[in-house]
């Protein structure tokens, strides 16, 4: 009998043994609501063919889920600082401090807490390095917005990997170049890639054979974009997967390049992923453009899943938002929706409010065939998408308006949108039933998926201060 008790008590230490996870993906899906997710999986569906729900995203697949609250300390809404420093450290805050309590007193992430045990950590996202969502894993700030003391932070954390647009504001406010943060970065052990392939020449002849082997040359990587062509200002944004060239640096990329990164140097690695443009895009009540995000961070989790299945025992996958943004409604009257109508939009909001811009500027007043051909070719209005007469009407009244100079432009989070692109959105919007009730984050739950080595956790109800130390229950 006590042989046997032995036996089993030995079981018991194995299998609770191969429950720890030695790797986690953290991924969050910025301004992601329950609805982000249903209508990209409903999108696809329809383009498809298939019966709604046929076509998943991978995270709504894994076999535990629930969902979060998201309130700060300060307010039922929350920003992504306060709720970024919430998934990270467990603590709620007021809105904009970053890995502060209320009484700005530091606190400490898991990643930190996991650099700290010797674990390999990555830290990556779609937007800016220094933003607040993947900054409330490094930095301690009162304000979110110091960017240039973020980027700093960033440096001095010793992280592993950072991957994503670049640096917010690398120059901060200072016009001497040795204050650069790249530069500082280099000087502090920092490899700089820019892109995709530079990373894999850099890393090519570089990779140690396993982690007993000598310390490689690149010790520390930073992985940012490779050009800033597209008109927007280097390190704000990875371009939106609507909007994406040949080249372009992606948050697969980012994932497939991090992890032989980290399981090389590492017996243990700590990745947070964030798809940062959903929150974008929904901040614009762009739903095209939102649906195309959450399926692109949907690639980049199929590369850790690819891991995953290699490891399963000792890998756990987490996938989460900070907020929703926009109170996305699926449905706006009547039992319909129509959202395969969406796939005749080719480009976002921003690069469509660009079109009309330079059209109005090069030409003062354009002829309305030429924006009805921009709405034509970006949108399928009048072929693809049937455009009522009244509706015309309302379109070439804006039109008039803006060769008169008696429009305004629309202002979000993170763009001005011209009002002829802001208007035709919204109207291949409406036709596809989608809703909107703002143009900012709502206090919508978020939902909660989890797969691997400690998953079982993460089922039912939570708050976001919960997500964290679930995740270090996982890997002790």
């Amino acid at each position: 009998m006590k042989r046997f008790i032995c036996i089993l008590y030995a079981v018991f230490c194995i299998l609770f043994a191969a429950a720890q996870a030695k790797y986690v993906f953290y991924f969050i899906g910025d301004g992601m609501g329950t609805n982000q997710v249903l209508s990209a999986e409903m999108y696809r569906s329809a383009i498809q063919g298939e019966p709604l729900g046929r076509v998943q995203t991978l995270m709504t697949t894994f076999p535990y889920s629930g969902h979060a609250a998201t309130f700060s300390k300060s307010n039922g809404i929350t920003d992504s600082a306060a709720a970024g420093t919430a998934l990270a450290t467990g603590k709620k805050t007021k809105n904009g401090m970053l890995g502060m309590n209320e009484d700005t007193i530091h606190v400490t992430s898991i990643a930190e807490r996991l650099k700290d045990k010797g674990w390999g950590v990555g830290i990556m996202t779609t937007v800016a390095i220094d933003h607040a969502t993947p900054a409330a894993f490094y930095a301690h700030v009162e304000k979110r917005n110091k960017y240039y003391r973020i980027g700093e932070q960033l440096i001095s954390s010793d992280f592993d990997f950072f991957g994503g647009a670049g640096f917010h504001h690398p120059q901060g406010k200072h016009d001497d170049k040795s204050v650069n943060l790249y530069r500082k970065a280099e000087r502090n052990g920092y490899t700089i890639a820019h892109g995709y392939d530079e990373a894999q020449r850099l890393l090519a002849d570089d990779a140690p054979q396993s982690t007993m082997s000598a310390t490689p040359k690149v010790e520390k990587l930073i992985l940012v974009r490779a050009t800033d062509d597209d008109g927007v200002k280097h390190g704000d944004n990875l371009p939106y997967a609507i909007d994406r060239k040949e080249g372009d640096l992606t948050l697969a990329q980012i994932v497939s390049t991090a992890i032989p990164f980290l399981d090389s140097r590492y017996e243990r690695f700590f990745m947070m992923v964030e798809g940062g443009m959903i929150d974008y895009a929904c901040h614009g009540d762009d739903a095209a453009t939102a649906i195309g995000e959450v399926w692109d961070m949907d690639e980049a989790m199929r590369v850790a899943y690819d891991f995953y299945k290699a490891h399963p025992s000792e890998t756990l996958i987490i996938v989460t938002a900070d907020h929703e943004t926009g109170g996305l409604a699926l449905g706006n009257g009547g039992y319909t929706m129509q959202l395969d109508l969406l796939q005749h939009q080719k480009c976002s909001a921003w690069i469509l409010s660009d079109m009309f811009t330079r059209l109005f500027k090069d030409k003062k007043k354009p002829a309305w065939a030429e924006v009805q051909q921009i709405y034509r070719e970006q949108l399928g209005f009048w072929e693809a998408v049937e455009i009522s007469a009244d509706e015309e009407k309302e379109l070439k009244a804006l039109y008039k308006a803006a060769c008169n100079h008696k429009t305004k432009d629309t202002k979000t989070m993170y763009k001005t949108i011209n009002k002829l692109g802001d208007a035709g959105i919204a109207l291949l919007n409406k036709k596809a039933r989608v809703g909107w009730t703002t143009r900012d984050h709502s206090a919508h739950a978020v939902p909660v998926f989890a797969i691997g080595a400690g998953a079982e956790n993460f089922s039912g109800w939570h708050d976001n201060t919960e997500i964290a130390p679930l995740i270090m229950k996982a890997v002790k």
